[in-house]
């Protein structure tokens, strides 16, 4: 009886979890390259996204977000790229960020399959990079990965509530 209601209420959690924060994946092939994303898509509801402990916000200046919600976000890139200008190899990697009011922290890192919601071993961390962060003026209620063409390669943007991050990957 017991398995049975915790297996119950595991199953209403983890429903719960992706009803508020749907799956989502983007993949796109430019140039001979081929990047694909795999991330859960929180809403804003009404809350403040970026901004200051004082002011509340979900994801404050400076702290780990995931880059989503649930599990990790993770990226495949099909051959060896610059990711805004920082060499990577070609592999699967877990992505996240450090949100800031100018420009966000975008981290790669070697560590797969852990819920998102706890920080990585910053041990297995390759790859830091500052990349601008736009105010778009229009908020966007479902956090989003898009993924487009670019000269050689393939812009990443995330984008949620007013803010907009796009860093650009080439093949090499």
């Amino acid at each position: 009886m017991v398995i049975v209601v915790l297996g119950a209420a595991f199953a209403y959690l983890n429903y719960r979890n992706y009803s508020l924060s749907p799956r989502g994946s983007a993949q796109l092939v430019n140039a001979g390259l081929d990047i694909s994303v795999s991330y859960c898509r929180p809403s804003v509801r009404g809350r403040v996204i970026f901004g200051t402990k004082e002011q509340g916000a979900l994801q404050p200046y400076g702290a780990y977000w995931r880059l989503g919600a649930n599990e990790s976000t993770e990226i495949t890139f099909n051959k060896d790229v610059t990711f805004n200008g920082e060499p990577l190899k070609a592999g699967t990697y877990r992505v996240y960020a450090h949100p800031g009011d100018e420009a966000f922290e975008i981290v790669v890192n070697t560590e797969l399959g852990r819920w998102g919601a706890f920080e990585p071993d910053h041990a297995m961390d390759i790859l830091k990079t500052k990349v601008p962060a736009e105010n778009v003026g229009t908020s966007l209620e479902q956090f989003t990965i898009n993924l487009s063409p670019a000269e050689g390669g393939i812009d990443i943007s995330f984008e949620w509530a007013e803010v907009k991050v796009v860093v650009p990957v080439k093949g090499q």
